[in-house]
């Protein structure tokens, strides 16, 4: 029988065998975890009496859509809130954040971010890069972060400062994924602790959560701990490489609210967004959201552990707590780097063709390399790459619908990176 790696040098064909041997137990651990999340899925679906009738949408002011609160009620239900936004016109994850922020903080009120400086497009919403148009800054919203420490850790003293003695801090920003930074994305056993703290220093503060790439990558999700509210994207973990757009917010119900009117209109908030022809798609998307993100994540454990065999430094390591769906590795090389994202993208569904140019990108302050052959643009559900062109060189490699997908770019990404000379 011909098998997909026959293509390949024996020595990585090798290195694959010895590769799948060893994390066959913890592929298994996820297999667990997707069935625990699946069944919370389906027993909300049961409970909600989803029924055809709910996938129909809504047209004009979307009043009255049936199918849009029943799904909010299912996402406030998994995630364990009072209340939920679901809406295709929250256009991205920063645009989920950035409405939920913007609806919650005034004037003279202090953004402040525990977890380091914020992802690359969160600087430009607040106003730290980029023009200053609009942003928090704009509207007199201040910010602060505390850097993490040397072992990628948050400062727990200086954090508990900066509660005691600064009063005008309103929201207390918790960013889950690591994003461009060199540090470990905070699994659930970490962002624990940073929770009670906040709750202990600052019981007034609102606790946020930027929770890309975050969902159903534990049993557990940070407002099961208090996290007051919440915000991701819906063509990340949540739509499972189905939904096409959207973005969602969960949390207090307050706070709900106020997001709701930044993100439509004061006085219609979360009463109005026509959904026509989008509630299939986001139904089914939350539906195999718990498969999808497993098949994800166990791509993300063969890659660490098929790099590192490689000699490259990998971030998590193939054993390590997963929290999300995104795996770094160090490259150390701008030209290694760079070949390895083209592998992915002439190894990815869409635009195989496609060589991938290092450019400037709206929201970013470097060039980025980006491999991204996705059904839905800019969906890192599905396989992608990206990073920015400065030193380390480290590509941030996330998503796939399907292990088989990433299993078979991945080898042949190492192929062509390091045995093609």
């Amino acid at each position: 029988m011909t098998r997909w790696q026959d293509n390949l040098p024996q020595d990585l064909q090798d290195k694959i065998a010895a590769v799948d041997q060893q994390i066959a137990p913890q592929l298994a651990k996820i297999d667990e975890q997707v069935l625990y999340n699946q069944q919370r899925v389906l027993d909300l679906f049961r409970e909600n009496n989803v029924g055809e009738e709910d996938l129909i949408g809504s047209t004009g002011y979307g009043y009255d859509d049936v199918g849009r609160a029943k799904l909010e009620k299912i996402y406030a239900g998994y995630f364990k809130t009072e209340d939920a936004i679901v809406k295709p016109q929250i256009t991205s994850g920063t645009h989920a954040i950035a409405t939920a922020l913007f609806g919650n903080l005034r004037a003279g009120d202090t953004l402040y971010y525990i977890t380091g400086m914020p992802y690359d497009t969160i600087q430009e919403v607040i106003g730290i890069a980029g023009n200053n148009v609009g942003t928090m800054q704009d509207y007199g919203i201040n910010f602060k972060y505390t850097p993490l420490t040397a072992d990628g850790n948050v400062d727990f003293e200086q954090v508990k400062h900066e509660l005691q003695t600064d009063p005008t801090i309103k929201v207390v920003a918790i960013q889950r994924s690591r994003g461009y930074a060199v540090r470990d994305s905070f699994t659930m056993a970490k962002i624990k602790p940073m929770i009670a703290l906040i709750k202990e220093y600052a019981p007034h503060a609102v606790i946020f959560v930027d929770n890309c790439y975050g969902e159903f990558a534990e049993t557990a999700e940070p407002t099961f701990f208090g996290a007051d509210m919440m915000a991701g994207s819906l063509y990340k973990n949540p739509g499972a490489g189905i939904a096409k757009s959207g973005g969602y917010i969960v949390g207090r119900k307050d706070l709900v609210e106020h997001a709701a009117s930044r993100l439509i209109v004061p006085g219609s908030g979360k009463s109005e967004g026509a959904t026509y022809g989008y509630m299939r798609d986001f139904y089914q998307g939350f539906f195999m959201a718990a498969h999808t993100t497993g098949e994800a994540i166990k791509g993300a454990i063969f890659t660490a552990a098929l790099l590192a065999k490689m000699g490259l430094d990998v971030s998590p390591s193939w054993d390590a707590p997963r929290t999300d769906l995104v795996q770094t590795v160090n490259f150390g090389d701008p030209d290694a780097m760079v070949k390895f994202c083209a592998t992915i993208q002439h190894y990815s569904p869409m635009n195989s063709f496609v060589d991938p140019i290092p450019s400037y990108m709206d929201g970013y302050e470097d060039k980025i390399i980006m491999a991204s052959g996705s059904f839905t643009e800019g969906s890192t559900i599905e396989l992608s790459s990206d990073g920015p062109l400065r030193p380390p060189y480290c590509l941030y490699i996330q998503g796939g619908l399907s292990y088989a997908h990433v299993k078979i770019a991945i080898s042949h990404a190492v192929n062509d990176t390091f045995y093609q000379k």
